[in-house]
């Protein structure tokens, strides 16, 4: 069995003091300051009724919302402030959930990527029903799987021929392609990645699996399993660019062991891992991370490939880092030819 998956003015003292002139009384004060006095028009004292007339439209433009007569913000002459109409919510929400299913799809298509366990074969790691999150980022930095991690791959070749694949509805397909829901229609499988390109791999019955000729400790074998005594196997060189893959139950997996006279040999080609599976998020009760068991970290289980690699690893992430360090540094050094 295999794992599919996974203020308002109304200029009145201005008016105010429109009415004021016409009777000869003197506006009152905040009338009086409220515009530019016009060549003519005495304003101050209200005499001619032009400084109200004034005032009441709001000419001098100036601030509507303290109520002094000043014009209004929109210089309408209303007398009224015009507040700026803010968007409706229910218009901005069209704009929420599009944005939000954009990134979503972002999300789902290079970072993190949901997907269900339908089998038995990672017991007790992993049931039936449990929702694993997948790390899809290292993968595009070149990180191959190790040791020891839990993967997601798509169907190296036959693998799941035969195997019922469930057919959903409009929504489903809409919410797994938005990465919202896990996928139940990409043929993929999760298993444990056992042995990595370079290393020679073996079980022989009643004996443990082992890698580069030490033997693994599994304490994630499903109780009652032995190792492989059901399809011993090996021993196998995995070539450069693939893995050996086991399913934790191991009498109920169809892992690498039954597949090594296909194309591949049973072995998984990287470029069909899809990522590490690294949380089970889902149900809440069964919330866990998913590290790599202590047994892969002996002494001695690296090969010489492996070791070189490891050892280069600081020098390679050094270089990265003094890349950006260098750019900036010639950045600052032609900014200051060109200032000369």
């Amino acid at each position: 069995m295999t794992d599919a998956t996974v203020g308002s003015a109304t200029g009145a003292a201005g008016g105010d003091g429109g009415a004021s002139g016409g009777t000869g009384v003197p506006g009152p004060s905040s009338g009086g300051v409220a515009f530019s006095k016009p060549p003519g028009a005495s304003g101050a004292d209200g005499t001619g009724g032009t400084a109200g007339a004034a005032g009441a439209s709001g000419a001098s433009g100036g601030d509507a919302s303290s109520g002094d007569g000043f014009g209004d913000d929109d210089g309408d002459g209303s007398g009224n402030t015009r507040r700026k109409a803010q968007r409706s919510f229910w218009k901005e929400l069209p704009i929420l959930i599009g944005i939000a299913l954009v990134l979503a799809l972002i999300i789902k298509t290079f970072l993190v990527q949901a997907f269900s366990i339908p089998s038995d074969s990672m017991q007790n790691t992993l049931q039936r029903g449990d929702r694993v999150l997948v790390d899809k980022l290292t993968p595009w930095f070149g990180s191959e799987p190790e040791r020891g991690e839990v993967v997601v791959f798509h169907d190296p070749g036959g693998w799941l021929e035969g195997e019922p694949t469930p057919e959903p509805n409009a929504v489903q397909k809409f919410l797994s392609f938005i990465g919202l829901m896990p996928s139940s229609e990409e043929k993929d499988l999760i298993k444990r990645t056992i042995a990595i390109g370079g290393d020679t791999v073996e079980c022989k019955k009643g004996g443990p699996v082992k890698v580069n000729g030490k033997p693994l400790d599994e304490p994630y074998v499903f109780p009652g399993d032995t190792p492989c005594d059901d399809q011993p196997f090996g021993p196998f060189k995995v070539p450069e660019d693939k893995i050996w893959v086991m399913g934790d139950h191991r009498s109920n997996s169809r892992d690498s062991r039954y597949h090594t006279e296909d194309a591949n040999g049973g072995f998984v080609p990287v470029d069909k891992v899809v990522g590490r599976a690294f949380v089970v998020a889902w149900p809440v009760n069964r919330w866990s991370t998913l590290p790599i068991p202590d047994t892969y970290d002996q002494p001695g289980i690296n090969d010489k490939a492996a070791s070189i690699a490891a050892s280069s690893a600081p020098l390679v992430m050094g270089a990265l880092g003094a890349v950006p360090i260098v750019l900036w540094r010639r950045r600052r050094l032609t900014a200051g030819d060109t200032a000369r």
